[in-house]
Protein backbone atom coordinates (compact mmCIF):
# COMPACT_ATOMS: atom_id res chain seq x y z
CA UNK A 1 0.00 0.00 0.00
CA UNK A 2 1.31 3.35 -0.94
CA UNK A 3 1.27 6.46 1.07
CA UNK A 4 -0.45 9.48 0.21
CA UNK A 5 1.61 12.19 -0.76
CA UNK A 6 1.95 15.23 1.89
CA UNK A 7 -0.79 17.88 0.63
CA UNK A 8 -0.01 20.44 3.17
CA UNK A 9 3.74 20.10 1.64
CA UNK A 10 2.83 20.04 -1.87
CA UNK A 11 0.63 23.54 -1.39
CA UNK A 12 3.63 24.86 0.56
CA UNK A 13 5.44 24.56 -2.26
CA UNK A 14 3.01 25.43 -4.90
CA UNK A 15 2.39 28.62 -2.76
CA UNK A 16 6.15 29.06 -2.94
CA UNK A 17 6.22 28.78 -6.36
CA UNK A 18 3.64 31.07 -7.20
CA UNK A 19 5.12 33.82 -5.01
CA UNK A 20 8.39 33.26 -6.58
CA UNK A 21 7.00 34.04 -10.40
CA UNK A 22 4.78 36.46 -9.20
CA UNK A 23 7.07 39.30 -9.76
CA UNK A 24 7.93 38.47 -13.78
CA UNK A 25 4.74 38.31 -14.45
CA UNK A 26 3.89 40.66 -17.63
CA UNK A 27 0.81 42.90 -15.93
CA UNK A 28 -1.97 43.85 -18.44
CA UNK A 29 -0.70 41.72 -21.27
CA UNK A 30 -3.57 39.54 -22.91
CA UNK A 31 -3.26 36.97 -25.28
CA UNK A 32 -6.09 36.67 -27.69
CA UNK A 33 -7.41 34.07 -29.80
CA UNK A 34 -9.35 34.48 -32.28
CA UNK A 35 -11.79 31.55 -33.52
CA UNK A 36 -8.92 29.02 -33.40
CA UNK A 37 -9.99 25.13 -35.34
CA UNK A 38 -8.81 22.79 -33.12
CA UNK A 39 -8.77 22.84 -29.30
CA UNK A 40 -5.60 21.01 -28.91
CA UNK A 41 -4.61 24.66 -30.24
CA UNK A 42 -5.78 26.16 -27.91
CA UNK A 43 -4.60 24.58 -24.74
CA UNK A 44 -0.52 24.54 -26.49
CA UNK A 45 -1.45 28.20 -26.50
CA UNK A 46 -2.54 28.31 -22.73
CA UNK A 47 0.78 26.57 -21.94
CA UNK A 48 3.36 29.10 -23.61
CA UNK A 49 1.05 32.09 -22.16
CA UNK A 50 1.94 30.49 -18.83
CA UNK A 51 5.44 29.68 -19.03
CA UNK A 52 6.67 33.13 -20.49
CA UNK A 53 4.17 35.16 -18.08
CA UNK A 54 1.64 36.97 -19.92
CA UNK A 55 -1.02 37.48 -17.63
CA UNK A 56 -4.46 36.83 -19.40
CA UNK A 57 -5.45 34.64 -22.26
CA UNK A 58 -8.92 35.41 -24.09
CA UNK A 59 -10.66 32.99 -26.84
CA UNK A 60 -12.99 33.69 -29.42
CA UNK A 61 -14.98 31.16 -29.84
CA UNK A 62 -18.35 31.65 -32.03
CA UNK A 63 -18.58 27.50 -31.91
CA UNK A 64 -18.83 27.02 -27.99
CA UNK A 65 -16.34 24.44 -28.10
CA UNK A 66 -15.00 25.76 -24.50
CA UNK A 67 -17.53 26.63 -21.44
CA UNK A 68 -18.18 30.03 -20.50
CA UNK A 69 -17.19 29.24 -16.91
CA UNK A 70 -13.24 29.35 -16.17
CA UNK A 71 -13.69 26.31 -13.66
CA UNK A 72 -15.15 24.25 -16.59
CA UNK A 73 -12.23 24.89 -18.23
CA UNK A 74 -9.79 23.59 -15.90
CA UNK A 75 -11.58 20.51 -15.17
CA UNK A 76 -12.15 19.74 -19.09
CA UNK A 77 -9.22 16.87 -19.69
CA UNK A 78 -8.88 18.37 -23.40
CA UNK A 79 -7.48 21.92 -21.92
CA UNK A 80 -5.59 20.04 -19.01
CA UNK A 81 -3.73 17.63 -21.36
CA UNK A 82 -2.64 19.87 -24.52
CA UNK A 83 -1.34 22.87 -21.96
CA UNK A 84 0.10 20.28 -19.68
CA UNK A 85 -2.06 22.01 -16.95
CA UNK A 86 -1.33 25.05 -17.55
CA UNK A 87 -4.77 26.28 -17.78
CA UNK A 88 -5.19 25.24 -14.24
CA UNK A 89 -2.66 28.44 -13.47
CA UNK A 90 -3.97 30.51 -15.87
CA UNK A 91 -6.89 33.11 -16.42
CA UNK A 92 -9.05 31.98 -19.36
CA UNK A 93 -12.19 34.37 -21.11
CA UNK A 94 -14.02 33.43 -23.96
CA UNK A 95 -16.08 35.43 -25.80
CA UNK A 96 -18.87 34.42 -28.47
CA UNK A 97 -17.55 36.95 -31.10
CA UNK A 98 -14.69 39.35 -32.08
CA UNK A 99 -16.70 42.36 -31.99
CA UNK A 100 -17.67 41.88 -28.12
CA UNK A 101 -13.81 40.58 -27.28
CA UNK A 102 -12.92 44.00 -28.75
CA UNK A 103 -15.78 45.90 -27.21
CA UNK A 104 -14.35 44.83 -23.97
CA UNK A 105 -11.26 45.25 -24.46
CA UNK A 106 -11.42 48.72 -25.41
CA UNK A 107 -13.97 49.53 -22.60
CA UNK A 108 -10.85 48.60 -20.37
CA UNK A 109 -8.81 50.59 -22.33
CA UNK A 110 -6.40 48.13 -24.13
CA UNK A 111 -4.64 48.63 -27.29
CA UNK A 112 -5.17 45.71 -29.63
CA UNK A 113 -2.05 44.32 -31.68
CA UNK A 114 -2.65 41.35 -34.68
CA UNK A 115 -0.38 38.86 -35.97
CA UNK A 116 0.19 38.16 -39.77
CA UNK A 117 3.13 36.37 -42.12
CA UNK A 118 1.69 39.15 -44.31
CA UNK A 119 1.13 42.89 -44.51
CA UNK A 120 -2.54 43.73 -43.49
CA UNK A 121 -2.52 46.73 -41.05
CA UNK A 122 -2.55 50.29 -41.37
CA UNK A 123 0.90 50.18 -39.46
CA UNK A 124 2.69 47.26 -39.94
CA UNK A 125 6.22 45.93 -37.80
CA UNK A 126 8.44 42.99 -37.76
CA UNK A 127 8.40 41.61 -34.47
CA UNK A 128 11.77 42.22 -33.29
CA UNK A 129 11.90 45.96 -34.57
CA UNK A 130 8.71 46.89 -32.77
CA UNK A 131 8.51 48.55 -28.96
CA UNK A 132 5.90 46.46 -27.26
CA UNK A 133 6.60 49.03 -23.61
CA UNK A 134 4.78 51.92 -25.18
CA UNK A 135 1.33 50.55 -24.48
CA UNK A 136 0.48 50.23 -20.87
CA UNK A 137 -2.71 47.95 -21.81
CA UNK A 138 -1.84 45.53 -24.63
CA UNK A 139 -3.94 42.73 -26.15
CA UNK A 140 -1.48 40.64 -28.76
CA UNK A 141 -4.49 38.94 -31.30
CA UNK A 142 -3.80 35.04 -32.81
CA UNK A 143 -5.86 34.40 -35.93
CA UNK A 144 -7.44 31.12 -37.15
CA UNK A 145 -4.81 28.55 -37.95
CA UNK A 146 -6.43 28.66 -41.89
CA UNK A 147 -8.00 31.44 -42.34
CA UNK A 148 -5.57 33.96 -40.08
CA UNK A 149 -6.95 37.20 -38.36
CA UNK A 150 -10.15 38.90 -39.66
CA UNK A 151 -10.93 42.18 -41.16
CA UNK A 152 -12.28 43.53 -38.19
CA UNK A 153 -9.82 42.65 -35.79
CA UNK A 154 -6.82 44.15 -38.18
CA UNK A 155 -9.15 47.45 -38.43
CA UNK A 156 -9.11 47.92 -34.96
CA UNK A 157 -5.63 47.11 -34.19
CA UNK A 158 -2.92 49.49 -33.27
CA UNK A 159 -0.57 47.87 -35.83
CA UNK A 160 -0.11 44.41 -37.55
CA UNK A 161 3.23 42.18 -36.74
CA UNK A 162 4.59 39.85 -38.22
CA UNK A 163 7.45 37.51 -37.46
CA UNK A 164 10.49 37.60 -40.15
CA UNK A 165 10.85 33.99 -41.96
CA UNK A 166 13.99 33.23 -44.31
CA UNK A 167 12.32 29.81 -45.82
CA UNK A 168 10.40 28.11 -48.72
CA UNK A 169 7.77 28.06 -46.03
CA UNK A 170 6.05 31.52 -44.94
CA UNK A 171 3.95 30.19 -41.92
CA UNK A 172 4.23 28.75 -38.77
CA UNK A 173 1.95 27.19 -36.37
CA UNK A 174 -0.43 28.88 -33.65
CA UNK A 175 1.45 27.04 -30.87
CA UNK A 176 4.53 28.33 -32.95
CA UNK A 177 3.88 31.58 -33.81
CA UNK A 178 2.42 32.72 -29.99
CA UNK A 179 5.69 31.11 -28.41
CA UNK A 180 7.61 33.21 -30.65
CA UNK A 181 5.86 36.43 -30.44
CA UNK A 182 4.96 36.27 -26.69
CA UNK A 183 8.52 35.37 -26.06
CA UNK A 184 9.42 38.98 -27.62
CA UNK A 185 7.22 40.60 -25.87
CA UNK A 186 7.02 39.60 -22.44
CA UNK A 187 11.03 39.85 -22.59
CA UNK A 188 10.63 43.63 -23.50
CA UNK A 189 7.89 44.30 -20.78
CA UNK A 190 9.72 42.36 -18.49
CA UNK A 191 12.99 44.09 -18.83
CA UNK A 192 10.71 47.88 -19.04
CA UNK A 193 8.83 46.49 -15.44
CA UNK A 194 11.89 46.05 -13.66
CA UNK A 195 13.87 49.63 -14.88
CA UNK A 196 10.55 51.30 -13.67
CA UNK A 197 9.96 49.74 -10.44
CA UNK A 198 13.92 49.83 -9.97
CA UNK A 199 13.83 54.12 -10.73
CA UNK A 200 11.06 53.99 -7.98
CA UNK A 201 12.58 52.17 -5.37
CA UNK A 202 15.67 54.46 -5.82
CA UNK A 203 13.65 57.33 -6.07
CA UNK A 204 11.92 56.30 -2.97
CA UNK A 205 15.48 56.56 -1.09
CA UNK A 206 16.86 59.38 -2.34
CA UNK A 207 13.38 61.36 -1.07
CA UNK A 208 13.86 60.25 2.26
Amino acid sequence: MTEEPDKPKHRNKVRERADAIKPYLCKNLIAVLENPHDIKNIGTVIRNVNALGVEKAYVVDPKGALPDDWQDMRERNSLSKTSVSAIKWSFVKRFDSTEACLAHLEENRFVSIVTSPHVKGMKNEVLDEADYTIYTKLAVWFGNEAKGISDEAVKRSEMCVSIPMFGMIESLNLGTTSGIVLYEITKQRREYQKKYKWRNKRGEKSDA
